[in-house]
Formats: structure tokens, sequence, C-alpha cells
């Protein structure tokens, strides 16, 4: 027992004095001579490991960006005053799944035991945001002052624009696509806000409600045992139970990833929510899913994918093969730039710790078929097609009435590929806004995560080019809605859905003409 004490103390204290150099780097300016080779460092690892480097952007473009900001870095820098130089250079390749990431502060155990016993400060609450204006979206726990609606017009005594201003030049979408910026913005703006600021207790705000301006301070406040007791038991309840595992309940939005509803008294009309292609017990929620659609009178699917990141190709190629009637590729072959790219992939970022030896012990045999992996096709390299996405029939309970799918600038990646992909076949109806992922495709999958030598920050790579098997448009815009239907500021914060009323109406006009 001595000995156990004994090396949970010395752990603990080299946890402290770890955490204690990693922050303190924060603060040591880096010469310039060393920014200036991360610069060349993240150039020459875009070239080696990106396989659409210049899809956006020209490499003559390119270098001229990475060469003008070596010329601006003269004297040294911190870390973060590095990230704000080099992240808008990353930004201009305009891919929406490549970011550079800050130097985070570490925190050491206690603080983080001390943080798990208060709620959030500003992540309690979702935004919205219209012409660099913030606006409160949600306000779940009605925290005063922060009705939904309210305007933030400062924080920390800083002008809202003049914060947005500064985080805008690091948010960029796929291509040419602009409509994906200010749902990014909306959600990471608090993120930029605390690696800039650090973890606040409490921030000063001045607010608008309804013409009246007020000045006040937000405080984290502590979650009390009989919250945190409840809040246990509801997710372990939920997490735990059949419907909770298939339709993939998400503790941190306390809702399902994804859901089947049939929102009409004649059930003839069918809804399906997914929030995020989470592979989490998908297959099994579709295949129930689609045989109740097989069962009941449902003539008209309305499949909504907005505000859907994206996540698992498997999960959106087996939802693909429920809408068709007829045999299909997916997706074209992956590209990567070379034989060895894949071998740069996070093996281990994955894997859960507890694993982690067994993976270590099975690593070899992974290199071994990585290797075989890839084929050389007209100079350029493809990943063999593991038979996920080779030629697919359909599923025998496929639907076969028409369907509608909801977009807007925040479907993103996976969902971008499966709207790219029922539109090019005109197997389905789309209605809403242009997409934030682009409609020729993407370059993610599997990354490989660069630290860059001197400032230590963090670029993943994605390492395969991922395209729909579609007719390409070439426009370098995100896949394009049949039918456009932008909401104003005043619907979205009403929470009226004119997008799925517009399809509910069209669907009455079609069944009156039937």
């Amino acid at each position: 027992m001595k000995k156990i004490i004994f090396l949970s103390s010395l752990f603990l204290i080299y946890s402290c004095v770890t955490v204690k150099k990693h922050n303190e780097k924060l603060e040591i300016p880096i010469s310039a001579e060393n920014l200036k080779k991360d610069v060349d460092f993240t150039k020459h690892k875009l070239e080696q490991l990106h396989p659409k480097l210049y899809w956006y952007i020209s490499e003559d473009q390119l270098n001229y960006q990475f060469d003008s900001l070596k010329t601006t870095i003269k004297n040294p820098l911190k870390p973060n005053e590095f990230f704000e130089k080099l992240a808008p250079v990353v930004a201009k390749i305009k891919e929406g799944h490549l970011r550079l990431y800050p130097y985070d502060k570490r925190l050491t155990r206690k603080e983080i035991k001390n943080l798990k016993k208060q709620k959030g400060l500003l992540n309690r609450y979702n935004f919205t945001i219209d012409n660099d204006r913030i606006f409160v979206l949600d306000n779940a726990s009605n925290i005063p002052n922060m009705m939904v609606g309210t305007e933030i017009l400062k924080i920390k005594d800083i002008a809202i624009p003049n914060l947005l201003e500064k985080y805008k030049p690091i948010i960029n979408s796929d291509g040419e696509n602009t409509t994906f910026q200010k749902y990014s913005m909306a959600r990471r703006w608090t993120s930029f806000f605390t690696a800039e600021y650090g973890i606040l207790d409490s921030v000063k705000v001045e607010a608008k409600y309804q013409n009246e301006v007020k000045t006040f301070y937000l405080h984290r406040e502590k979650i009390t045992q009989e919250e945190k007791k409840k809040t246990e038991q509801q997710n372990k309840k939920l997490t735990k139970s059949e419907t909770g595992k298939t339709k993939d309940y998400n503790i941190v939005t306390k809702s399902f990833n994804r859901d089947l509803q049939f929102p009409t008294k004649d059930s003839t009309i069918a809804y399906m929510k997914i929030k995020t292609f989470s592979g989490t017990y998908s297959k099994k929620f579709y295949k129930q899913s689609f045989a109740s659609l097989k069962n009941s009178p449902a003539k008209y699917l309305i499949i909504d994918v907005r505000d859907n990141l994206g996540g698992s190709l498997a999960e959106i190629n087996n939802l693909y093969s429920y809408l068709v009637s007829e045999e299909f590729q997916f997706i074209n072959d992956m590209q990567v730039t070379s034989r060895l790219s894949m071998f740069q992939a996070n093996y281990f970022n994955d894997i859960p710790t507890f694993a982690q030896p067994i993976a270590a012990i099975t690593y070899p045999l992974y290199l071994l078929g990585t290797a075989f992996s890839v084929k050389k096709k007209d100079d350029k390299f493809y990943l063999k097609n593991n038979g996920l996405f080779a030629l697919k029939r359909p599923k025998k309970n496929h639907f076969t009435g028409k369907i509608y799918v909801l977009i807007n600038g925040s479907s993103f990646s996976a969902s971008s590929i499966i709207s790219s992909k029922l539109k090019d076949k005109k197997r389905a109806f789309l209605v809403g806004e242009e997409t934030g992922g682009a409609n020729d495709g993407t370059v993610a999958g599997r990354y490989s995560t660069m630290k860059l030598p001197n400032s230590k920050l963090r670029l993943p790579i994605g390492l395969m080019l991922i395209q729909p098997n579609i007719n390409f448009t070439e426009t370098k815009k995100g896949v394009l809605p049949d039918h456009e239907i932008i909401p104003t500021l005043a619907e979205i914060l009403q929470k009226k859905d004119i997008q799925l009323q517009w399809i509910m109406e069209e669907i009455k006009k079609n069944k009156i003409n039937e």
C-alpha cells in the first residue's frame, strides 16, 4: 500500500511538472528563424501528404502566401502569436477539414477535477450569427439576461464586430462556398475566445434585448450533487437502453443523433432527422427504420441533414442503399499522394488507451496491409477498394417513394457527399441552402497530425481524396438545393422552420393532384 501511495504521489508530481513546463512555453517567444522553419515545414508536409492541395488555390498563389508570410516574421513571437499569422494562410487552401490548432494550455488534474464540478461559461448557450452580430439562439438553463434573441454587443469590453473580424481569417469552408462560415463561427467563436483569454470564472458582457442594453457578468456555477446524480442516471438510462443505442443518444446535446417520425395522422409522410453520421449502431437504426417504412403507408420521406457536420462514410453508403432501387457505386477510388503517405496516418489516436498495448503488437500487420492497399493508375496513387465502396445492391427494404432532403450551410463532409450523390442521380429533391461541404468531394478520411517542430502547433492533414461517384460540376461550390429557402434572423430566433414547412405544403399539393 505504501508503494502504491508513493508511486501515485510521484506520478501526480510528474504530471504537474509536465503541465507547468508545457504552459510556460506559451509565454516564451520563438526566434524568427525558427518560426520561418515552421512555415517551411508546414508547406513541405502539405505538399507531401495532401492529395488535392491545389484544388482551390494554384501552386503559385500558395507559394506566394507562404513566402509573403515569412517576410512578415521579423521578430520573435509566442506560439499563439505565430498561430494568428499561419492559420489564415492554411485557411486560404479552402479545405474545410484542414485547420491549424493553437497551442493549448494544459490543466492539472486538480484543475480538471474542479472544472468537472462546474457548469460551462459561454458554451452553455447556442448562438447564431447574422452580419457580424451574435445572438443567443438557445438558453436551456434560463439564465437571466441571456434570453433567446439577446444580442451580444461586447464581451470583456471587446466589441463583437472586432472580435469576429479577428477570427474570420481562421474560418474556411470547402472551395468558394460562403454559407458555412456563419455556422462555423457561431459554434467556434467561444473556443477561439477561450484559447485567447483562458478559462475564465466570469466574464463581463454587454447585451441588448428588446432595445434595452444591459451590462452584467456571466459566472460559472457549481454543479450540485443532486444535479450530477440526476444527469448521470438519465444519461446511463438512455445510453444503455436499446432505443438510446439505436438512436445514438448524445449526452452533450441531451438528444438523439438520429430519429424517425411520422408527423401526419395518416403516416404518409416520414421524417428522418440525422444530426451526425456517427456510425454508432447506425446499421440497426436503418434496418429498423426502413422496415417500419416498408410496413407503413408512407409515400414521402424527408431526410434532414441540416447542421450535420458529417462522419462515417460507411454509414452514408449504407443509408444510400436504402434509398435506391438499382446497383450503385457510392464513391470513387480514394486518391492518396504516394504509396507511403498512409504510413503516416494517426494509428493510435483512435484507439482507446486500454487497447493500445494490443494495437502496438498488431501495428506491423497494419503497416503490411497498408503497403498492399495502394495501387498506381495513370501516375496517381489510389487506395484499393476493400469491398465497402464497390458496386452494391440496394437493400430489399429500400424506399421507393419520393424523397426530399433538407440541407443548409452547416451540412458538411459526409452529409454533403450523400446529398451530392442523391441530387446527381435525381433520386431526391433538395430544399434549403447551399451546403458547406463541396459538391465534388473533400479531403478527409484518415489524418496525419503534424506537430510543428518549434512552435508545437498541431496541423492534422487529411490523407484521402474522397469523391462521390457522380458527374462533377467543377463549380468549386457546395451542393446547391433544387429549391433555395433562406430563413431570416427573426424566423431563426422564433424557431420557425420555413424550409420543412415548404416541403409539407408541397406534399399537400402533390396529394391533391394524385
